[in-house]
């Protein structure tokens, strides 16, 4: 290849640093689908193999290219799923929906009077853990993992007309999210009886053991147990 290699770096230079790069690589690479993320000091375009064996040795070119790379993988390491964002029609319905119906807590409400919307902040936390201070809990919000945004846009719980593309009917996009539980069937026998809409119950279809549930937008939500997946996806 003529491309240059991560970041500008000289193929002449990744080869004479072949040996010093080998336990490099493989690490940055590793972090970044455990994150998931490509590190930024990777374009695909441009990745050129090294060598198992370096003909020439440069230690400043070598220092300098191990700095780079190192760097790469400290910028990735902190990354982490913080939120999904879903536009709901009423929040009085979607709030009670995921708090009352699959277990969350609200942390979070943020109101935007001069643009006209809301945002509704929740998770999977314990509420002894939300922060009294105003700052604080924005920051410990912000923090969470894996939280979900529910948007609302003042007007939209009136507007008969008004709706939300789900993304699983053309043209499709957005498929849906998970939720793990203990037990699937514990936990949709108690959606039956919220009366929750149903994609898909435990039993149906070839991937027994888990459902797909819809919100009172028609988002699409997994149902599943982590030791059921195994016996699903092998």
């Amino acid at each position: 290849m003529l491309d240059p290699g991560p970041g500008g770096i000289p193929r002449r230079v990744l080869r004479a640093c072949a040996d010093q790069l080998s336990g490099v690589f493989p690490d940055i690479f590793r972090l970044s689908l455990s994150l998931p993320a490509v590190p930024i000091c990777f374009n695909m375009s441009t990745v050129v193999p090294v060598p198992k064996k370096a003909k020439l040795i440069n230690p400043v070119l070598c220092n300098w290219v191990l700095d780079f790379l190192t760097g790469c993988s400290q910028v990735l390491k902190d990354f982490m799923m913080q939120q999904t964002m879903l536009r709901v029609k009423d929040p009085v319905k979607s709030l009670d929906f995921y708090t009352r119906i699959m277990g969350m807590t609200l942390l979070q409400k943020f109101d935007f009077p001069s643009m006209h919307f809301s945002l509704y902040f929740l998770g999977y936390e314990d509420k002894k853990e939300i922060p009294a201070d105003v700052k604080e809990r924005t920051a410990w919000t912000f923090s969470r993992r894996a939280t979900i945004e529910l948007t609302h846009n003042w007007g939209s719980e009136s507007d008969a007309s008004q709706s939300y593309h789900n993304g699983n009917s053309d043209p499709r996009g957005f498929g849906h999210i998970g939720i793990a539980v203990p037990d699937v069937y514990a936990a949709c026998k108690l959606f039956e009886e919220q009366a929750v809409t149903f994609v898909k119950k435990p039993d149906d279809g070839k991937m027994k053991g888990l459902a797909f549930v819809q919100d009172p937008d028609g988002y699409w939500i997994e149902i599943l147990s982590p030791n059921n997946m195994v016996s699903i996806t092998s």
